[in-house]
């Protein structure tokens, strides 16, 4: 049979079984016995690149993403089915304490006082990440992992996204922040009034413009902080939250460096760097570790560059229970596209455990 015969039957058997080896005999005075290889990729002159050979593709991977700082600590609650969470937060004193009026003791006038048992309330639409992706199918056969570290990756984008809204989103604004959510977002950290005396909860309601509570801060040099802006942040903190599982420093990576060149008067560095994982600088600051947080600000004038906070008191994440994913085969010819989506809320939760770091 001829060679060109027996290629394209080994080309049909190709086709059916996805293999073939097809053998025949040269035409000479050594009648050689000679074998066409169809599963190569390329001329089978040689060997090298480009001149003979397959390509092996390592297994896939995606860069590192910095996954999402402020679910550490945090108060995080499953919600199901809902496009709204209402938090309730109970605001009064049961006790008639204040003034003069003593508590103690068993005298009390019927029908006088009141045993102030307020409460505050305000309401968050939940919120839609979602993310296509169409991925041609060719290549998810010749690349090892891609799939799983598409998904992976998709999982910590979604993440970064979630951070950087949570961080610095303006939801009441519909332009200042379109690359965070904006009034489709979450409600960002500086959306929060401010205060360098006095925290309070915002205004008791429904509306999108309750619920702004007031949150102590700090001001620092933008350039050069000093070590009393450390005493003084942690004094604005209430003592019962000092030492409490879950209370950390969160600091832009920018703002950690500048507290690390802090010299006292002989020229040493007041954070001090022992050489372990306690003891390194700005690791841990008055026993309270530090969470290197690149969402928030890098140190400027007005800008937020850090927070101290009790988290499971201070701030809560309310997440949607599953997690959609889904792949479609049909959108476009020789593709798959996956479709995923995350539905969440956040909002401080207590104005009172945490203190912000703005820079003067």
């Amino acid at each position: 049979m001829k060679a060109s015969k027996l290629i394209l039957e080994g080309i049909k058997k190709a086709l059916t079984t996805g293999e073939a080896t097809v053998s025949f005999r040269k035409e000479d005075k050594k009648s050689k016995k000679e074998t066409a290889n169809l599963d190569e990729a390329s001329a089978l002159t040689g060997s090298g690149l480009d001149v003979g050979g397959k390509t092996y593709f390592d297994e896939a991977f995606a860069a590192l993403r910095y996954a999402n700082p402020f679910r550490i600590g945090s108060r995080q609650i499953a919600i199901t089915d809902t496009s709204a969470v209402q938090f309730v937060a109970k605001v009064g004193n049961a006790t008639n304490s204040t003034g003069s009026n003593n508590p103690w003791g068993y005298t009390f006038t019927p029908n006088n006082g009141s045993p102030n048992i307020a409460t505050s309330i305000w309401q968050l639409p939940t919120r839609v990440i979602s993310a296509q992706l169409p991925i041609r199918t060719a290549i998810l056969g010749d690349v090892n992992y891609l799939e799983e570290a598409i998904v992976k990756d998709l999982f910590l984008e979604f993440s970064q996204l979630e951070a950087a809204s949570m961080a610095l989103n303006n939801d009441q604004a519909g332009s200042t922040t379109l690359n965070t959510g904006a009034t489709q977002g979450l409600r960002g950290l500086g959306v929060y009034a401010t205060s360098a005396t006095t925290a309070s909860y915002g205004t008791s309601g429904t509306a999108m413009t309750d619920g702004i509570h007031t949150i102590l801060y700090e001001g620092y040099n933008a350039t050069t902080p000093t070590y009393d802006n450390l005493v003084n942040t942690l004094n604005k903190l209430p003592a019962q939250y000092w030492y409490m599982p879950g209370t950390a420093w969160h600091m832009h990576p920018a703002l950690i460096a500048q507290l690390r060149k802090v010299k006292d008067t002989a020229g040493l560095p007041v954070l001090l760097e022992i050489g372990d994982g306690d003891g390194g600088a700005a690791v841990h600051i008055f026993g309270i570790p530090v969470i290197p947080n690149p969402y928030l600000s890098a140190p400027a004038s007005g800008a937020l560059m850090g927070v101290l906070a009790n988290w499971e008191q201070f701030y809560t994440i309310a997440d949607a229970e599953e997690w959609t994913l889904k792949t479609f085969d049909q959108t476009q010819p020789g593709f798959l596209t996956l479709y995923a989506e995350e539905r969440l809320a956040s909002s401080i939760r207590n104005p009172y455990a945490g203190v912000f770091i703005y820079g003067a």
